[in-house]
């Protein structure tokens, strides 16, 4: 690592621009659906854990005619597979 850098021409922000598509909100979720997501993250190896919650939103609002019982029931199998 050098003793010194050069920070003249730096600028203070987000490194890469944000998508305008997404929307920043704050959110209350339990700490183990939160390290869930993240434990499921770091298995495939990387990536993003916010994005992987809503990939699973959006796949849970894909399939809305799915009642409520097929969906826990579905889940429940995915993660006894897991």
């Amino acid at each position: 690592m050098k003793k010194e850098y050069e920070f003249s021409q730096a600028r203070r922000g987000a490194v890469l621009p944000r998508d305008p598509k997404k929307v920043r909100i704050t959110i209350r979720l339990d700490g183990d659906i939160v390290e869930a997501f993240k434990k499921k993250v770091h298995q495939k190896g990387g990536g993003n854990y916010q994005t992987l919650m809503n990939e699973a939103l959006r796949e849970h609002l894909s399939k809305k005619q799915e009642t409520l019982e097929k969906t826990l029931r579905r889940v429940i199998r995915e993660e006894l597979h897991a």
